[in-house]
């Protein structure tokens, strides 16, 4: 995991050494500094996120929103960044994020919800890729990466709060008189003793 994170992390490495990166936050193109690569509030409260760096995604995002390139500042001014920041969260502010959707679906505007938990078990390219699997009625990422001779699965329910903190302690050497003492201060949440679990 740590490789993978660290190979995923390969272009700021790169950015950071060739002078392309700010090491103030927030001043960046992906790090929420550049107006077309950055999550925006909707009408109803709810968020979309915006990720048009190219300058062809960037003018159809523009197309979209309804905003004249020509009386924008350009796309890469860093200085105008914040200004045109703020047009566009204003424009965004002016429809719920459905809407925004519905204008941008088929365009490549790189335009997408800002899913909550909940709802991603319903969104069509998740759904479609079995990204997701409910498990004993709990919600789950599906295992990856998928190999087509052995596919992972989900084997098990997930544990409850403190369904497993026995065996783990146990398990770590601490002995049970210790571990039913931190339950009963309350350091623990409620843990099956040995004579429970059978």
């Amino acid at each position: 995991m740590v490789d993978g994170a660290a190979l995923l992390a390969a272009p700021f490495f790169a950015w950071a050494q060739t002078g392309q990166w700010l090491p103030e936050r927030g001043m960046n193109m992906i790090d929420g500094g550049a107006p077309y690569y950055d999550a925006y509030e909707t009408l109803d409260g709810r968020w979309i996120s915006v990720a048009a760096v190219e300058p062809r995604f960037y003018a159809a995002l523009l197309d979209v929103l309804g905003l004249d390139p020509d009386a924008l500042p350009e796309q890469n001014d860093r200085d105008a960044w914040p200004e045109l920041k703020e047009k566009i969260a204003a424009v965004i502010r002016t429809r719920t994020r459905d809407a925004w959707c519905a204008l941008a679906a088929g365009r490549e505007a790189c335009v997408a919800p800002v899913l909550t938990p909940a709802e991603v078990a319903d969104d069509p390219h998740l759904s479609a890729r079995g990204t997701f699997q409910r498990n004993a009625g709990i919600l789950q990422p599906a295992p990856a990466p998928r190999f087509d001779r052995t596919p992972g699965r989900l084997s098990r329910p997930p544990a409850r709060p403190g369904e497993h903190t026995l065996e783990a302690l146990l398990a770590w050497g601490v002995p049970e008189s210790r571990v039913c003492e931190l339950a009963g201060q309350g350091a623990l949440g409620p843990v099956k003793s040995a004579a429970s679990r059978g």
